[in-house]
């Protein structure tokens, strides 16, 4: 049994009385100070690891004015803030062992679209790509391109001054900022816009903060402009951070915003930004140019930048072996492919923009050309990807980078510190060749790619954080590297703001740094705002690489093995994919519904890597106290879990934080196949609810949600008393008391009564052994999980009636338990009973040459990951089975009617990316084009919905995408969908009946098909 817990140190004082007074202010938003919020919150994308004292989540900008008027009380003037976006950082910028202040949960509104001036005023915590989505009507687009637009705010972007792939093209965000509402320490709500000479005379003549600020930065513009220009260097990717060469625009104005931008939360917080829009480009096409080594890629870019194409990137052959084995290798293979004998060391993406098509194909010839008959023509090859959908597709890849370099087996893994420089492109390829001899010389592997027109480069060292050597070489590397830059006339921090490596700033600026100060000093004379960054206002030190904890400190209290045992959950390097705010993105479903960072997989990632230290610190080794804890008897503890249960003294435990995090998790596994680093949670969350429940009692719906497979036999059996239960109002009561709600009922039709009526036989290992070789081949075993054979028998039917037209014989699966809602609930030692005796049958099956096929895409990939190293066999979902029996496919043209969309499993999608292709490659052999459906979770996610604590969110999740997608069909379309817990909620919300593609297919193969199942109000079982 593990102890309880105790988390870290609670909140010290005086920031304990600090959270009260600020609601006695007025203060609306979230405050949290749990143990769980500060561990999430404790992490960004980079190596360090600094809890803060709390977290506040402002609704508006009232409360960060109430903020501010508290900070200024006499007993909190020791308090220190950190506004933070998407916590995305690389380099700390928005870690403190203060008090964050995240815009992100609540401050979220797009305020103003004025499509004729092409202005946009939105709230810090908006995402980029929301706002991009709601500009998209009026063909416009605010044109700042960065890898984690899906998840980065425009608060965040404003401080890091962000910028990435097409930023010769369209600049940085500064470049597109008009105007900032920014809250200033002392309270001042203030708009920063440029001003001309007589707007800011008239701002400079003011007796308070915001004339101060104004009369300072300008004097200091003016006065050492000289040095300003001699010592900024001269790049596309220039200075983020107290821009001062920008202080006065070209046409005069004097613009604040430049030292505002860049500034990472050191000068004010920003409240509200007006932003200036862009034309969508109407054509975009990208040329894919291979190379046998990456230098030569390097090399080659230069001439495609001459081409005056949009945009050159480059990635190196590490990030692209790794994406061959990602969820978007699918979309994009056939543009990457591997040449005769090589396959690709470095690749060049060469981006091509047009306002028509005609123009579009003159400027591919263009490029083409050069390539086919430069002199300097060195490639390997190229292809080219016209239309939205592969341009986005490719981008996504490369977008990806960062996070795909961390998924790597091991603790050596590549991580943030120098991964940013920028040069000018003209010496790119030099600095790029003494880099790589630094790192080879250092004996360590690493990734690269980078945004090469602006000559900056993207690199990733992979450490081992946990090794003493290995944390010393992020001293020596930074330094090594820092000279570098400036050898070839370039910055440490071309990209992702400075952070941490602040400290290299007093040594860059030289007698500059002291003007630095004052701006600091003018906005923040007291080093409240995120102190330690960029500069201080008098003596204080910077804060320094090696001054702050590292994640390897945690590290090495678990140990490599235990990291290793829990699912990439301790490898989680925060890259914050899970955070889309895309509500038609599988990952994560929980964060898009509650907008809480704890209940994401990078939240529950650093709960449970905290949970493993507390453990470790107590000298337990969870594996084997999982091993002792399935050699017990429950009975024998269920007094001491009952008297845990009710003990005051376990309250406080950390491990019901890290439940209450777990509780909300679907087990969808879109993380396991989406998350770059393919962080887990479904399966470490097994794992952590089998050890949480060897100490504490589990409710009751537990134990009837694991049983649900061996007791649903027996209701069956009881039928009419089960569906009296389920469907009137006294008997959902009653079951709700047990912790279940909007259970199905059971149809009248039996399976198993139904299929012997018609003569298919139960496959068994001697029915099928005894066939001839040839009649096994002609054979096919549906493995009907037990949800779709009692409570959707019409789709094993379909399966079975469609298996003759093809020429096979049809045989069920004999009754067996997946064990799929015990793994979910953590019983894994009966799951692990169940799964070996299910493991042997269908090996039985498979080695006497028969094919295996599921029906439910959730049940049948659970023979692909939770039985891994049980089942060797594989059961093929059913568009993998049909996709390879395309030739026995005939279709009735009588029966195709209508418009045919998919809304497929999200367990499908992220965990078997070929699958929707697989189901239109089907439909297409039968004359019928299939569109795949946007759409996210449906919220019923297996028993998850069916869980009344969750039925909240459940019915959320639905509404985000599901229900428009439904409520926008025609009466001519036909919809499907492929989980049965999908068309359940279907059935349960909109009182729908959706069918499963077989059932489909099955009618397109029949004359008298009424395919139209998607519009007809689901009959009274």
């Amino acid at each position: 049994m593990i102890p309880r817990l105790q988390p870290r140190d609670s909140i010290p004082l005086p920031a304990a009385g600090f959270f009260q007074r600020l609601v006695e202010a007025g203060f609306t938003g979230d405050i949290e100070t749990g143990a769980a919020s500060r561990t999430v919150f404790s992490t960004d994308n980079s190596i360090y690891q600094v809890e803060p004292t709390g977290i506040l989540f402002p609704r508006n900008v009232e409360d960060l004015q109430v903020l501010a008027a508290v900070l200024s009380e006499p007993a909190f003037r020791e308090i220190r803030i950190a506004p933070r976006g998407g916590g995305t950082g690389t380099n700390g910028q928005s870690l403190t062992s203060g008090v964050v202040v995240d815009c992100s949960r609540h401050m979220t509104s797009i305020l103003d679209i004025d499509p004729v001036r092409r202005i946009a005023r939105v709230q810090a915590g908006v995402v980029k790509d929301e706002l991009n989505q709601a500009l998209k009507p009026y063909g416009l687009f605010f044109a700042p391109e960065l890898s984690t637009s899906n998840r980065a705010t425009i608060g965040g972007m404003i401080s890091t001054d962000a910028c990435g792939q097409g930023s010769c093209l369209y600049g940085k965000t500064s470049n597109h900022v008009l105007g900032l509402r920014i809250i200033l320490m002392d309270g001042s709500d203030f708009w920063s816009r440029p001003l001309d000479a007589e707007a800011l005379a008239g701002i400079a003549a003011r007796e308070d903060r915001v004339g101060d600020i104004h009369r300072t930065v300008e004097r200091i513009a003016r006065e050492k402009h000289e040095r300003i220009a001699e010592i900024f260097p001269k790049l596309n990717r220039y200075m983020t951070g107290y821009d001062l060469p920008h202080v006065r625009r070209g046409d005069g104005c004097f613009d604040l915003n430049a030292v505002l931008c860049g500034s990472e939360g050191t000068l004010a917080m920003i409240a509200e930004a007006e932003l200036n829009l862009l034309p969508i480009p109407a054509h975009a096409a990208l040329i894919n140019i291979r190379y046998e080594d990456f230098n030569t890629a390097l090399e080659d870019a230069r001439n495609l930048v001459a081409l005056k194409v949009a945009s050159v990137e480059t990635v190196d052959e590490t990030v692209l072996g790794l994406a061959k084995s990602d969820i978007v290798w699918t979309g994009i293979a056939r543009f990457l492919p591997d040449d005769p004998g090589s396959s690709a060391s470095g690749i060049n993406i060469a981006e091509v923009l047009a306002d028509d098509e005609e123009e579009l194909e003159r400027k591919l010839s263009a490029v083409t050309a050069s390539l086919d008959t430069g002199a300097t023509t060195r490639h390997a090859g190229y292809t080219i990807a016209r239309g939205h959908a592969d341009v986005e597709a490719i981008w996504s890849m490369r977008k990806r980078a960062v996070g795909l370099l961390g998924n790597v087996e091991g603790p050596v893994r590549p991580v943030a510190f120098v991964e940013d420089t920028a040069v000018p492109p003209e010496n790119l390829a030099a600095y790029i060749r003494e880099f790589r001899a630094l790192l080879d010389g250092a004996g360590l592997s690493y990734g690269m790619f980078g945004h090469v027109d602006a000559g900056v480069l993207h690199v990733r060292p992979a450490l081992d954080l946990t090794r003493d050597d290995h944390i010393r070489m992020v001293r020596e590397i930074s330094d090594a590297v820092v000279a570098l830059t400036r050898k070839y006339g370039g910055v440490l921090w071309g990209e992702h703001g400075k952070g941490v490596r602040s400290e290299y700033v007093p040594e860059f600026f030289g007698d500059l740094y002291p003007s630095l100060q004052e701006i600091k000093r003018a906005f923040d004379p007291e080093n409240r705002l995120n102190p330690g960054k960029i500069a201080t206002p008098s003596g204080e030190a910077l804060t320094k690489i090696d001054d702050l904890p590292l994640r390897g400190d945690t590290d090495r209290i678990i140990g490599n093995e235990i990291r290793s045992a829990f699912d990439n959950a301790a490898y989680c390097n925060g890259n914050g994919a899970c955070f889309d705010f895309d509500e038609t993105s599988p990952m994560c479903p929980s964060y898009k519904a509650t907008r809480d960072r704890r209940f994401s997989p990078k939240g529950r990632a650093a709960l449970m890597r905290e949970w493993l230290r507390l453990l470790a610190e107590k000298g337990i080794d969870p594996r084997q106290e999982a091993k002792r804890l399935r050699r017990s008897i429950p009975f024998a503890s269920l007094a001491r879990r009952a008297f845990n249960s009710l003990n005051p003294a376990n309250r406080d435990d950390f491990s019901h934080e890290v439940r209450a995090a777990m509780d909300t998790c679907l087990a969808c596994k879109a993380c396991a196949g989406q998350c770059p680093v393919k962080v887990s949670v479904p399966a470490f969350r097994s794992k952590f609810l089998e050890l949480y429940y060897g100490r504490y009692l589990r409710p009751l719906k537990d134990p009837l949600v694991a049983a649900i497979e061996t007791t649903l036999p027996f209701v069956r059996r009881i039928r009419p008393a089960y569906n009296l239960v389920v469907g009137t109002r006294a008997g959902r009561t009653m079951m709700r008391m047990t912790g279940l709600t909007s259970l199905p009922r059971l149809p009248q039709i039996s399976l198993a009564k139904e299929a012997a009526r018609l003569g298919v036989p139960l496959a068994t290992p001697q029915s099928i052994e005894a066939l001839s070789p040839q009649e096994r081949q002609q054979s096919v075993v549906f493995v009907a999980d037990a949800f779709t054979a009692y409570f959707d028998p019409d789709v094993a039917l379909a399966a079975i009636g469609l298996a003759p037209k093809m020429g096979l014989t049809p045989f069920l699966a004999a009754p067996h338990v997946n064990g799929k809602a015990l793994h979910v609930h953590g019983y894994l030692g009966r799951f692990e009973a169940a799964a070996k005796r299910t493991a042997r049958y269908l090996q039985r099956l498979d080695e006497a040459g028969v094919a295996l096929v599921g029906l439910d895409p959730s049940m049948t990939l659970a023979f692909r990951s939770e039985y891994k190293g049980l089942l060797k066999a594989t059961v093929l979902l059913p568009q993998e089975w049909l996709a390879a029996n395309l030739d026995r496919l005939t279709a009735s043209p009588s029966a195709i009617k209508g418009r045919f969309r998919l809304m497929p499993h999200c367990t499908e999608r992220t965990n078997a990316p070929a699958s929707v292709v697989q189901w239109q490659t089907v439909f297409d052999s039968l004359g019928v084009e299939l569109q795949a459906a946007q759409t996210g979770c449906c919220g019923m996610a297996g028993t998850f919905g069916h869980e009344a604590r969750n039925r909240p969110i459940a019915e959320r999740l639905y509404a985000l995408s599901w229900k428009p997608e439904l409520d926008a069909a025609g009466d001519a379309d036909v919809l499907m969908a492929t989980g049965y817990s999908c068309r359940s909620q279907v059935k349960e919300i909109d009182g729908r009946r959706l069918p499963h593609p077989l059932q489909v297919i099955a009618g397109i193969m029949s004359e008298t098909a009424d395919l139209r199942h998607s519009h007809k109000t689901a009959p009274p079982s």
